[in-house]
């Protein structure tokens, strides 16, 4: 099995919308092709993980590099792996405005202010990327 993480930008910031109306999209098709996931966005920022059979990996990111939404992409991982680490994710999402923050239970400013003492060596496959995603934003 294949699990494939990417950074890119997107050419034009994104609403809540226009993400909902993607992700309606989006999932059935990864669940079709036995792919699953982690998708996060940040002020036109984009890191995904893939996971799946290597030709849906491989025909899903075809299809991300050929989208004109995205530009400056850049294969972060992309390896072999026994078992995945998102699963039960077709693409999850979760919506929080800025005044949330103190109301979400476990929030975390780690992509603001992480040292890089955050994580260590035997990080999770989840808060590895998101250490990518920190350490790419554009």
């Amino acid at each position: 099995m294949l699990s494939l993480t990417y950074v890119s930008s997107a050419t034009q910031l994104l609403d809540l919308d226009q993400l909902g109306q993607m992700l309606t999209r989006f999932r059935p098709r990864n669940q079709a092709r036995e792919i699953s996931g982690l998708l996060l966005y940040s002020g036109g920022n984009i890191i995904q993980n893939l996971e799946g059979p290597d030709n849906a990996v491989d025909a899903v990111y075809a299809e991300i590099c050929a989208d004109p939404r995205h530009h400056g992409l850049r294969v972060l991982v992309r390896e072999e792996v026994a078992e995945r680490s998102f699963a039960d994710w077709a693409m999850g999402f979760r919506h929080f405005s800025p005044e949330d923050r103190d109301r979400v239970e476990g929030y975390s400013d780690f992509l603001e202010h992480s040292t890089g003492s955050d994580l260590d060596e035997h990080a999770t496959a989840s808060y590895r990327m998101l250490e990518m995603f920190r350490q790419h934003m554009r």
